[in-house]
């Protein structure tokens, strides 16, 4: 098992979190660089934000993008028009590349839900030629995702078992201040810089927030999944409360912060 991402359809990871990736993928590509001609990895490629970003930022040679889910893998296949894009399920501890193929290997909001991440690290420098770049992104969620922070804290009052999942939910790996820049460094990488990424999730209404959750998308969605019919009634009711803060429903807007790192594969 290398994620521990809870998907169940394609539709459903759009509005949880589709959305936003799209909006930090650019962020990502300024952060990690890209240059004409190259060949790049995109390593978790979702439904697609990272992977179809690329070409927009530059004229690549090539784009290769992996996901361990079959979900995500035909939804970004439906998607793709660009030949130079292909798109496979794949483990990101196993890469299926050779040694030093790609000039950069990019994960996007992927690395905190793989269970081996300093694996993934390790094959993603692996993949890397000499010179080459390896960038990723995870949330900040015990200090940066305060719209999903909300929902765990607020069931985290209810139920014991949603005190476990804040608790796993907010220290997933990489998660940490400097943990994924001790995880370049340690893998070989050099000239790692680290920093933070900033979007804002702007809902529509709490059925906007809500629903992709409630529908069991995601971590937590799947502990929303578990509910019996009159905890998720309180569930349902108590988010709502939160989400609405004494004001009637409606739009809401809440700042996303992500960790972002980068590395140099070194010549020898």
């Amino acid at each position: 098992m290398t994620s521990s991402f809870n998907v169940h359809s394609a539709a459903g990871y759009e509005q949880l979190m589709g959305r936003w990736s799209r909006q930090l993928a650019p962020l990502l590509i300024d952060f990690a660089g890209l240059a004409d001609g190259e060949r790049i990895l995109d390593v978790g490629c979702g439904t697609g934000s990272l992977t179809f970003a690329l070409p927009k930022a530059a004229n690549v040679s090539e784009i290769a993008a992996i996901d361990y889910s079959p979900v995500f893998v035909e939804e970004a296949t439906r998607r793709n028009a660009d030949r130079r894009i292909t798109i496979r399920e794949a483990d990101a501890c196993a890469l299926p590349f050779q040694d030093g193929y790609f000039d950069r290997a990019l994960s996007l909001l992927v690395l905190h839900f793989v269970p081996e991440a300093d694996k993934a690290v390790s094959e993603m420098r692996r993949v890397v030629r000499p010179g080459g770049v390896v960038a990723a992104a995870v949330w900040d969620h015990l200090g940066g995702l305060p719209g999903m922070r909300m929902m765990v804290d607020t069931v985290a009052m209810l139920d014991e078992n949603a005190r476990q999942l804040r608790s796993r939910y907010c220290f997933q790996p990489m998660m940490q201040p400097d943990e994924m820049k001790q995880s370049f460094t340690q893998h070989g990488l050099t000239d790692v810089e680290q920093t933070s990424l900033l979007i804002r999730m702007d809902y529509q209404s709490f059925d906007d927030y809500w629903q992709p959750i409630a529908a069991g998308e995601g971590p937590l969605g799947k502990y929303v999944a578990t509910l019996e019919p009159a905890q998720r009634k309180e569930t349902d009711a108590a988010v709502r409360a939160a989400y609405e803060a004494g004001r009637p429903d409606g739009p809401r807007s809440f700042a996303a912060v992500a960790w972002a790192c980068r590395g140099i594969v070194p010549f020898s």
